[in-house]
């Protein structure tokens, strides 16, 4: 009996873990709590400066479980310069309906923003219009900037003649990707993760 953990212990354990990470600003558990409350799937959406990453994660009290989860580096095979931004968003939230499907995983979910800010039109916004828009049901309410969504915003900067070599647009470059062609292949990504009905 010695080798087993009493219950005290781990709450002890688990109270400390959790002061930690409210203390480091990692989790809101007023807000985790309201969402794992609804007992429904998340889809989590998260940014980094290089990538997105989109997941549906269900609750189980040993840890939560990743049932579906995508990354704007797989764009990357289908012919998009992934970076952090609005339309890779979008096509990342996609790709997260379609590998759902493939998995079989249906039903409604709620949006999970972590600590970012819930502000319209942002990039976790525009990835979770990726996800509705490709099959999701998604109950929370989802504000993105329609206009935005293909990058036609990024291929009118780059129209209006910036220097080349650039840095706004020197990874694009480097990759040999057409920035004032940009609305062109998100259309033909888009085409390629869009699930027929």
């Amino acid at each position: 009996m010695k080798g087993l953990r009493s219950s005290s212990t781990y709450e002890v354990y688990f109270m400390k873990i959790n002061r930690r990470r409210r203390a480091q600003s990692l989790t809101n558990y007023r807000k985790r709590i309201a969402l794992l409350k609804s007992r429904l799937p998340r889809v989590v959406i998260r940014r980094s400066n290089r990538a997105i990453t989109a997941q549906i994660i269900a609750y189980d009290p040993s840890g939560d479980t990743i049932m579906a989860s995508a990354s704007s580096s797989e764009l990357k095979g289908m012919g998009w310069m992934p970076k952090s931004n609005i339309p890779t968003a979008y096509l990342t939230g996609m790709l997260l309906a379609k590998k759902a499907k493939d998995k079989g995983i249906t039903g409604s979910m709620v949006l999970d923003v972590g600590l970012n800010k819930p502000i319209s039109g942002n990039v976790i916004f525009s990835a979770a219009k990726g996800c509705k828009d490709n099959g999701i049901e998604l109950l929370s309410n989802i504000e993105a900037d329609e206009s935005r969504i293909s990058g036609a915003h990024i291929s009118q900067y780059a129209k209006k003649g910036v220097k080349k070599g650039s840095s706004e647009f020197s990874q694009y470059e480097k990759a040999k990707v057409d920035v004032k062609e940009l609305e062109k292949a998100f259309g033909e990504v888009k085409n390629k993760i869009t699930i027929t009905k």
